[in-house]
């Protein structure tokens, strides 16, 4: 060995044996052990943060208390030492065990004064308890589970500044917790506080929701929700089957195509003058089909008081309209009766005194050998007795209520109207015609109710041909027998060559107040009327029209009762 290895080797024990006397060795040793345990620390904290991190992201508003303490407890042992995770709340001056995790890890039928969770909750704050056996006999673990719990980490729950639990960490191990622990655990008691708030908000505005939509949908009035761009927002599916053509064709959204089958909003829309005003607009719509609906606009207003959308209710007035009308005809009649009564009392004495006076003279000339002049006589008892029949009628024809349905002919029926009224027709220059069945069958009905159909369907005959301009001006009232759906039915129709109806308005016309005359020559209820006699009857109207060359009207009568 040279002189010069002979100093390196020399060099290199005297540093190693001054490490050995100074610690360096050691320092070193110590330093990379802190570096190492505080980079663990580092690494825990990081976990624990993550898992408030995904508990905060992962739980839904719409989980039960037990799945959010499941979800809680899924990750908690990677980073903390957890055989345990309950959920306390007061109630009652007591507290109840709401949920633990594993969910069937103990029981705890009733807490002890001298409980741990008690005491957090009474002092708020969290506490880290190292107990013996004895003072945790309360918790009744299932045998599947490790033994008893001898460490507990409490923190409590709060909602705003109420304590109104406490969340329990338990470790079967002594002296599982310290500080820093304590502190995650009160930092997941708050985090599972607000997610179990915001489950209980959302299970009260969902319930409220529901029954919201539940009374949205038992209204059965249609109701419809359309924003300011008359796009249909929710309806509850309470549209009558006669409006549902336009609805179920329609390809977009809006309330115009949706209702009305139209490409572009309705004229004088009252979604406008909602808009306008922001005051409840109502309007009355006659459909196509002959329903009569009451559309009721309501303004749905914004936070800043700003229109928002319009809910539209619809109600189907259409038989409120039809009972409208028949009591507007009932009035009408019980004043033509009043009258009636009046006029028969009137004339009935002194066509009494013509008729007998002239039949008196009649036998008196008859006796004096001139019977020429007693026949002349005739005329005049004829013509009085005529008057009175008329009386009858129109007295009969005015209390058409008070008699019941009997057996009736309905020949008998026509020509009894058409004494009445074929003079009134005949001076307007109009022909009236008759083709009357023979040993026509009779049938259940009240006659002065069939009387008042066939006098509807003569005035309309008659105003439908006082509108044209014919040299020969005509109308028929014929019956038949018709046999449909293997029933027998008698009609009673009344044809004429008037105007005509044009097709549009053929389902129009039995709608109560619809009328095509001038407002002085009709009210629009004679056809209504007329039909719920009909139906009132089992029966039923039909109506045959060519625009420009006439009309006929049958009313059906069932002969055979089922």
């Amino acid at each position: 060995m040279s002189d010069a290895d002979s100093m390196n080797t020399f060099a290199d024990d005297r540093e190693k044996l001054l490490e050995q006397l100074t610690g360096v060795d050691s320092s070193k040793l110590n330093y990379y052990v802190e570096l190492k345990k505080r980079s663990q620390e580092v690494l825990k904290q990081n976990n624990r943060l993550e898992i408030l991190h995904q508990l905060a992201r992962d739980i839904n508003i719409d989980m039960s208390i037990a799945d959010i303490i499941d979800r809680g407890y899924a990750n908690l042992p990677q980073t903390l030492a957890c055989d345990f995770l309950g959920l306390v709340a007061m109630m009652n001056s007591g507290l109840v065990l709401k949920a633990v995790a594993p969910r069937d890890f103990c029981r705890i039928e009733n807490f002890p004064a001298h409980s741990p969770s008690l005491k957090v909750i009474r002092q708020k704050k969290a506490e880290i308890f190292n107990l013996p056996p004895e003072e945790l006999d309360h918790i009744r673990i299932n045998p599947p589970f490790p033994g008893t719990l001898r460490t507990l980490a409490i923190a409590p729950t709060f909602k705003r500044d109420e304590v109104i639990g406490a969340l329990i960490v338990g470790s079967v191990g002594v002296n599982s917790y310290d500080e820093t622990d304590i502190s995650f655990v009160q930092h997941l008691a708050d985090q599972l506080a607000i997610s179990i708030q915001n489950a209980r908000l959302y299970k009260q505005v969902s319930r409220a929701q529901k029954e919201w939509e539940a009374t949205f949908k038992a209204v059965t009035d249609p109701i419809f929700l359309i924003d300011t761009d008359y796009n249909v927002l929710q309806h509850n599916d309470r549209l009558p089957p006669a409006m549902s053509s336009f609805w179920n064709q329609a390809l977009s959204r809006k309330c115009f195509a949706k209702l009305h089958g139209r490409t572009e909003p309705c004229p004088k829309c009252p979604i406008q003058e909602v808009r306008r005003t922001g005051q409840p607009v109502y309007r009355r719509w006659q459909t196509e089909t002959g329903l009569v609906l009451d559309l009721s606009y309501y303004p749905v207003l914004s936070d800043d008081k700003q229109l928002a959308a319009v809910t539209i209710i619809l109600t189907d007035v259409t038989e409120k309209i039809k009972m409208e009308g028949r009591l507007v005809q009932s009035a009408k009649l019980a004043a033509l009766g009043e009258m009636a009564a009046g006029v028969a009392h009137e004339l009935n004495s002194p066509m009494t005194v013509i008729i007998g006076t002239a039949q008196l003279i009649a036998r008196e000339l008859q006796e004096g050998g001139q019977p020429e002049r007693a026949d002349e006589l005739g005329d005049i008892v004829n013509s009085g007795l005529r008057c009175k029949r008329i009386i009858q009628n129109l007295l009969t024809f005015s209390r058409q209520d008070q008699l019941p349905a009997s057996e009736i002919d309905l020949n008998s029926e026509a020509l009894q109207v058409l004494d009445m009224i074929k003079y009134q027709i005949n001076r307007s220059r109009i022909t009236i015609t008759e083709q009357l069945t023979e040993e026509f069958p009779r049938l259940i009905a009240n006659g002065p109710q069939i009387q008042q159909v066939l006098t509807n369907f003569l005035i309309n005959a008659r105003d439908a041909l006082t509108e044209v301009e014919r040299s020969e001006k005509t109308i028929e009232v014929a019956t038949e027998l018709r046999v449909k759906s293997g029933r027998r039915w008698a009609v009673l129709s009344v044809t004429d060559n008037g105007i005509g109806i044009p097709p549009e308005n053929l389902a129009k016309i039995f709608t109560p107040f619809y009328t095509s005359k001038e407002a002085t020559k009709g009210t629009g209820l004679g056809l209504s009327v007329s039909l719920g006699i009909a139906e009132s009857h089992n029966g039923t109207i039909e109506v045959a029209s060519t625009q420009g060359q006439g009309s006929c009207f049958s009313l059906l009568l069932p002969i055979d009762q089922q």
